[in-house]
């Protein structure tokens, strides 16, 4: 009998037989088929509803558990810290020793630790986010490495309580945005689709309406101060993914607390003082940036540069000294109850010890205000004096930190005192339509609250903001013309502070165009556009193309018809040109007198500029923002 022939059909069978049994060794094949193809209509399923949906609710669930996780690890880092201090007794060295060196150590690991894996972790990252939604790619600031050195740094941070006076909602901004954009990128891989700057776009706008809302537990101001402070143009289409997202984020941080349980004249003031920090602020940056000493700290030694400044803010809040009278034992939280106190303190103060309690009680922490060589008022224009330039200073520090929550309770702060001076001069109210209405000075510190931090932010979303996440709607008519009032004073005269920073940081950002200024200058795109443009001929072949690409390095190519007739008929990156060599239809170039609009909605990096279809010119960022500027600035 012949062996079989390798190539013949015996041959064949044999290999089939092989083949057969060399993949039958898996163990229920039938029912292994049988659960992919279940699988698989799933999925099928569940897509066609939208994969957005799922998207948007895992995300909201994951940053709220997130916030409410380092929220109990905060607690019960500062609830130790706080144990320590009184366990010490009266050993005032000791009792220095442990206030001060706690947060240092905190502050100096926070710094450490998050500027070791990125450079890109300090700071609130909102400035950052608004560039990126601008069209300028930071791929850096959504790195995944960046996500876990933010958490990380921002427990570090939260845990060194009042005396470092830094919050987390700018960074929960920041890691809602890095998680969106992670989470983007496993959906891509999933479905299989194109990699959409459109769609990644969109759900980062969702992504900051989360973070407002898994911090405060209030989706709606959570969208609205996404709309306002992230994107100077925000598409329609994007309002049901931000409340989603947000809603699912706020009822989801919500629902582990409950498995958890253990007006006019202050919008005035928290306008002028909003004036005030904001210039200082900015100045202040500027300053530790170009003074020598600090410069080099920051560039070479910032754990050493936050050590040395969170020593001299815990010296500051030092209980047994001046801390005394700023109520330095509470954290933020606390500042936050005791502010927004229904009693009013100059009636209480007279029933009870002027000495605070040897430990902070939680059903009496308006008693941390009390001073018995001080007044209620002189505490708290104490701490708001000294907060001032504390928090500012904080602001300069290397560390994954955010600043909506001390701008908060600084601006509650204000609208208490100025609650408590009321109540104090009329004692039995006001007369308002003929009936005697009761003083009450939570709701000057409610409505100091939200116009502090909106003139701060320039946002008016705040005043929705502090009446949901308390609760308190009856105040929200006085709250809002607070707010209203300290927008306008504050508009009027300084960036707000993320477009303070922005500036400081001279990150390539756009500057806001006021239309009123503008109608003053006959100014047109010709006047500052680059007129010479490398261009590609529609009909142009392999040697054109790299002619192009050696003379210039462009991010994007304008196609022209011909040499002869240089009327633009569309675009091609340079990307294509490198892999495929080759053009691609594109839409026309729009209208160059709406540039500043183009670049704003579309995120753009560079338009090209016709005259009657013909190629005339180029305009990129660079020079849009130089015209911006010599037009505010003129020389």
């Amino acid at each position: 009998m012949e062996p079989p022939i390798p190539g013949g059909p015996r041959g064949e069978q044999e290999e089939q037989k092989v083949l057969v049994s060399e993949k039958s060794w898996r163990p229920c094949p039938r029912a292994r088929r049988r659960l992919r193809g279940c699988l698989e209509g799933v999925k099928r399923l569940l897509f066609r509803v939208g994969e957005d949906w799922y998207f948007l609710f895992i995300l909201g669930s994951l940053m709220a558990t997130i916030s409410f996780v380092m929220d109990i690890l905060v607690f019960r880092l500062y609830k130790a810290h706080r144990w320590l201090y009184q366990e010490l007794g009266d050993i005032l060295v000791l009792k220095y020793l442990s206030w001060t060196m706690y947060p240092v150590a905190l502050t100096a690991f926070s710094t450490g630790f998050s500027q070791s894996i990125t450079p890109h972790s300090g700071g609130s990252g909102i400035p950052e986010l608004k560039t990126i939604l601008t069209g300028v790619v930071l791929e850096d600031y959504l790195a995944i490495q960046n996500f876990g050195a933010k958490v990380v740094g921002l427990t570090c941070t939260l845990v060194a309580g009042s005396t470092v006076f830094l919050g987390k909602v700018g960074p929960f901004v920041h890691l809602s945005a890095m998680a969106a954009a992670y989470l983007g990128k496993m959906r891509t891989s999933v479905t299989k689709d194109y990699e959409n700057k459109f769609k990644q776009n969109e759900m980062l706008v969702a992504a900051q309406a989360v973070g407002v809302a898994t911090v405060f537990g209030a989706p709606i101001s959570g969208v609205l101060f996404s709309i306002e402070v992230m994107s100077s143009h925000f598409a329609v289409r994007d309002y049901w993914r931000g409340f989603f997202a947000a809603t699912c984020g706020a009822f989801m941080f919500r629902l582990l607390a409950v498995f958890n349980s253990e007006q006019g004249k202050a919008g005035v003031i928290c306008g002028v003082l909003g004036c005030a920090y904001l210039f200082c602020q900015r100045w202040l940056l500027a300053a530790v940036k170009d003074n020598r000493l600090t410069g080099k700290l920051l560039a070479t030694d910032k754990p050493i540069y936050t050590a040395l400044v969170v020593l001299l803010l815990a010296s500051i809040t030092f209980p047994p000294g001046l801390g005394q009278l700023m109520a330095s034992r509470l954290s933020m939280k606390e500042y936050v109850t005791s502010l927004f106190d229904n009693r009013t303190w100059g009636t209480l103060v007279s029933n009870t010890s002027a000495f605070p309690p040897h430990r902070v009680e939680p059903g009496a922490l308006w008693q941390e205000w009390c001073h018995p060589s001080a007044t209620i008022f002189g505490t708290l224009a104490f701490f708001l004096l000294m907060k001032f330039w504390m928090l500012i200073l904080a602001t300069t520090l290397p560390l994954p930190a955010g600043y909506f929550m001390p701008i908060f309770v600084y601006g509650a702060a204000i609208g208490r005192l100025v609650g408590e001076t009321v109540a104090l001069l009329f004692p039995h109210g006001l007369h308002s339509e003929g009936v005697l209405r009761p003083i009450i000075p939570a709701g000057y510190a409610l409505a100091g609250a939200a116009a502090f931090s909106g003139s701060v932010t320039h946002t008016i979303s705040t005043a929705l903001l502090v009446c949901e996440a308390t609760s308190h709607l009856g105040h929200l008519l006085p709250v809002v013309l607070a707010v209203l009032v300290a927008n306008a004073i504050t508009q009027k005269n300084q960036p707000s502070f993320y477009d303070g920073t922005i500036i400081v940081k001279k990150l390539p950002y756009l500057p806001p165009i006021r239309s009123r200024h503008m109608a003053s200058y006959r100014v047109v795109v010709e006047e500052f556009m680059e007129r010479r443009v490398v261009a590609l001929v529609k009909g142009g072949g392999f040697q054109e193309v790299l002619v192009a690409l050696d003379a210039s390095t462009d991010a994007e190519y304008p196609v022209v018809e011909s040499a002869g007739s240089p009327i633009l008929v569309g675009t091609v990156s340079r990307a294509q040109l490198v892999t495929f060599l080759q053009s691609h239809e594109h839409p026309q170039a729009p209208p160059g007198e709406k540039a500043h609009h183009l670049f704003e909605m579309l995120k753009l990096q560079r338009i090209f500029v016709t005259r009657s279809g013909e190629l005339v010119g180029a305009v990129s960022r660079v020079e849009l923002r130089r015209a911006i500027e010599e037009l505010a600035n003129p020389k």
